[in-house]
């Protein structure tokens, strides 16, 4: 299965980049009367005349109302060429995108302004409510900034029966796909040119989007092989830059190509789309109202990923940026029900990758309220750390970048990531997020929740645990993490020292212990704990209440343990440290009891300790509440 990659947002340094990677969807050829047999083999064995032998219309048409498109138009208001903008009404007046006074300037120049749904969004994945909010809004939006809005373009050429009946009720009288005409970069065997008219004007055919492989060459030979017999060639631009980029060219190679077009002969025109399929003005219809906001429960749509949609979970979308390689599909069984996600990330150099509630105008993403803070919840398996990356929509449907999550660590069997975020800001009104990887790795996910913590009461502190429960999380180490780490364990340290951390099979009881070496010491300490997270690994505890830690141990030099806490605010703290314990050459139990917890304290970790040069082994770890401890 492919799922498409969602792009950048609000132009934020942590966005997700690629959103405008292409989807290649199943290619059918349009048929034309008196197209030129395609029998011949190889393109470059085509011999063309110097003179066109029909009438052939060029369309420049331009994606996502990107800033540097402005280039674009100033080059075609030079050779008194115009061009059809399609634009995501909630881009416009956000950094990066153009403005009103920009759509203005081109439309009173002569270029057409035509819609690309409100957010971006792949209407192959929405209920079918949420693609008549972003397919009618759009033009909406348009409309009411005074532009003739009759055209319209598929985001990633995302596009099903269902989704053209929804174009085509909104008022449109064309939409246009991608990849459907033959060229060096796709759909061999299609032909060169859609025909005029189209034969479905709710998915007109038309090339692989430009990019930074194409020369002038490819732009030339576009046009040349549909001179041969006519019709109707559409080119699609996202970038026009000096800055290299996967779907940018540069204005001098723009240029050529729009000074090429001014010498092709009386029967080549350039057109807008609007100009070639024609019709009158349709009135603009609104898409339905978002239904209320549930008062209380999980807030996330199709939550454990079982509704598919197009060969992806319905409601989510695949997301990154930055250099590296994502692969998004779906695996089965999930940790409930049939279906989980399931992220791989290779050839890693910066950036992340994740799944993510669908950037919409709330049919998928879930509605949010400024001021709330929600708790956010997901269970996963992972090869990596992985935490929450979240994004909220403001405006018309714009989605920015806000915050991430501490890290959750490695873990081999499901484990729940729970985070709490700040209070949403002043203007949002909706809230996506997803786990993320940030180096390379596997990532499962399944169960997601999002709730208001308005909508209920605060939980009451959890009982005692039954009487002999031992808190920690993989005590005896033998649930694999990632590299050396236990699942639910993660190294950490201060200062000036060299730590070494492996996995040895000297352990106290079953087959894993865990191994420290510290060398060239000068201050600070190393230690395992048990992962400082949000979930499930860091033992739960309650304030005013002590705690027994125990772990057996052998070692070089003495030991002791540190403790930390996390406090009411989701921050993890230094707390205290137990006194030491003795080198030992054989397993030796070290226990210390805490004083009591303070007050807003919810989970600890802890673990034993070298503050000096040596070697350290544990196994076996517990803690107790004090309340019905077993006896040591």
């Amino acid at each position: 299965m492919r799922l498409k990659t969602s792009g950048r947002i609000a132009g934020q340094t942590d966005v997700d980049a690629g959103r405008h990677g292409l989807r290649k969807w199943a290619r059918t050829a349009v048929t034309a009367m008196g197209i030129m047999a395609l029998a011949v083999s190889g393109l470059t064995t085509l011999a063309f005349p110097a003179q066109a032998a029909a009438p052939t219309v060029v369309s420049l048409t331009f994606d996502d109302g990107n800033a540097n498109q402005m280039t674009a138009a100033q080059i075609m208001n030079n050779y008194g060429l115009d061009g059809t903008f399609y634009i995501p009404s909630g881009n416009v007046n956000n950094a990066g995108y153009m403005t009103v006074a920009n759509l203005q300037g081109l439309a009173a120049s002569g270029h057409e302004i035509g819609a690309h749904t409100v957010t971006h969004s792949d209407l192959t994945t929405l209920p079918s409510d949420e693609v008549t909010r972003q397919v009618c809004n759009d033009r909406v939006n348009l409309t009411n900034w005074g532009f003739r809005v009759t055209s319209f373009a598929y985001p990633f050429s995302a596009v099903n029966p269902a989704v053209q009946t929804t174009v085509k009720n909104c008022g449109y009288n064309s939409a246009r796909a991608l990849g459907d005409l033959q060229s060096r970069f796709g759909c061999s065997g299609c032909v060169f040119a859609e025909t005029v008219p189209p034969q479905n004007p709710f998915r007109t055919a038309a090339l692989d989007q430009v990019d930074s492989p194409w020369t002038l060459a490819d732009f030339q030979n576009s046009v040349t092989r549909a001179e041969s017999a006519g019709g109707w060639v559409q080119f699609t631009f996202h970038h026009i830059s000096s800055t290299p980029g996967p779907l940018s060219i540069s204005p001098t190679l723009f240029t050529q190509f729009a000074s090429w077009l001014k010498t092709r002969p009386a029967t080549t025109t350039v057109k807008t789309v609007d100009q070639v399929v024609g019709g009158t003005v349709k009135p603009a219809v609104s898409g339905p109202a978002l239904p209320p906001t549930p008062s209380s429960g999980n807030l996330v749509k199709n939550p454990s990923l079982e509704t598919m949609a197009s060969g992806a979970p319905q409601c989510w979308q695949a997301a990154g940026y930055g250099t590296n390689s994502r692969t998004f599909n779906t695996v089965s069984p999930g940790r409930t029900g049939s279906t989980a996600g399931r992220l791989v990330v290779t050839g890693y150099a910066n950036g992340d990758a994740k799944w993510l509630p669908s950037l919409d105008l709330g049919g998928c993403s879930p509605t949010a309220t400024p001021g709330h803070t929600y708790t956010l919840g997901a269970w996963y398996k992972s090869t990596a750390n992985t935490q929450f990356a979240l994004y909220y929509r403001t405006g018309l449907g714009y989605w920015v970048y806000w915050t991430s999550s501490p890290w959750f660590g490695p873990a081999t069997t499901f484990q729940k990531a729970s985070w709490t975020t700040p209070a949403l800001p002043a203007g949002a009104s909706g809230i996506s997020f997803g786990l993320n990887l940030f180096s390379n790795g596997t990532l499962v996910t399944d169960d997601y929740e999002m709730i208001d913590t308005a909508s209920s009461p605060p939980p009451p502190p959890p009982p005692p645990a039954p009487a002999g429960t031992n808190l920690v999380q993989n005590a005896s180490l033998e649930t694999a993490g990632a590299g050396s780490t236990p699942q639910c364990w993660q190294t950490a340290g201060y200062g000036s020292n060299t730590a070494s951390f492996s996995t040895v099979a000297t352990a106290r009881t079953g087959t894993k212990a865990e191994r420290l070496v510290v060398s060239n010491y000068v201050n600070g300490d190393a230690k395992l704990l048990p992962a400082l997270d949000s979930g499930s690994c860091a033992p739960a505890a309650v304030a005013g209440r002590t705690y027994s830690l125990r772990a057996w141990y052998t070692s070089t030099t003495v030991t002791q343990f540190a403790v930390y806490y996390r406090n009411s605010a989701g921050t993890w703290v230094y707390w205290t440290s137990s006194p030491w314990f003795a080198a030992a050459g054989s397993y030796t139990q070290a226990s210390f009891t805490t004083p009591a917890l303070p007050a807003g304290a919810t989970a600890i970790s802890f673990g034993l300790s070298l503050f000096r040069n040596g070697t350290l082994t544990t196994d076996d770890y517990a803690m107790y509440d004090t309340i019905g401890a077993p006896s040591l």
